[in-house]
């Protein structure tokens, strides 16, 4: 019954840090879209859609995703692990705090255009941050990353090489809509490049930081 309990516990403390690495995530997609500088690549369908739509960022990030779960099922279909399905409610507290973010910041102003690289870069940051807790959390990935692993479990794909290649999917969907459907380019600037450049770099450094603080003990394994 005690390892039990510490095994709850344990659970418990991991999916705390993945909420905490998602809420922190979100506002930095809530500083990016304030600065106007572009939004990173995940986040720039969503954010195109909500131009030309009812639909917030939020919800449209969740519709996003409840798109990449369904192709996730498609590609693996039977090694498709139900548990896999955890995506969905994080999909959906993810979209909402995105939501949030944008309400709370939209009181911040900006008068110069270093003043928005400030914003973008926090931005940059924050979204580094809320990756490497989400790596450090290791109990459910956001389903972006999930389509990227799904495809190099059925291609012999190199995982960073397939990421590159979706997030360039995204931009370039995300430039398409935006042409097509507000009748100019827009959530993709050079913003969007620095993001792509610099949150994966950044999420590696900050988890090298994160990998000195050690969970509690997993019962019966190694944490």
């Amino acid at each position: 019954m005690v390892g039990l309990n510490r095994l709850h516990v344990y659970i418990l403390k991991r999916y705390l840090l993945l909420l905490v690495g998602l809420a922190i995530m979100a506002f930095g997609v809530a500083f990016s879209i304030k600065a106007s500088l572009g939004t990173s690549p995940i986040s720039s369908v969503p954010y195109v859609v909500s131009l030309f739509t009812p639909l917030t960022v939020g919800t449209a990030t969740i519709t996003m995703h409840c798109v990449f779960i369904l192709l996730q099922i498609l590609i693996l279909r039977r090694n498709y692990h139900p548990i896999q399905l955890m995506q969905l409610p994080v999909a959906f507290f993810f979209g909402y705090l995105t939501d949030f973010g944008v309400w709370a910041v939209q009181g911040i102003s900006y008068h110069t255009y270093w003043q928005q690289w400030i914003l973008c870069l926090i931005g940059i940051v924050l979204v580094a941050v809320g990756v490497s807790l989400e790596v450090k959390a290791g109990v459910v990935v956001l389903a972006g990353e999930g389509v990227v692993l799904a495809i190099c479990k059925v291609l012999p794909v190199k995982f960073g090489h397939m990421k590159v290649g979706f997030d360039v999917t995204l931009v370039v969907i995300a430039c398409i809509l935006s042409i097509v459907f507000t009748g100019r380019l827009q959530g993709v600037r050079e913003g969007t490049v620095a993001a792509a450049l610099l949150v994966g770099t950044l999420a590696r450094q900050f988890g090298k930081l994160l990998s000195h603080w050690k969970l509690e003990e997993e019962p019966g394994g190694n944490g």
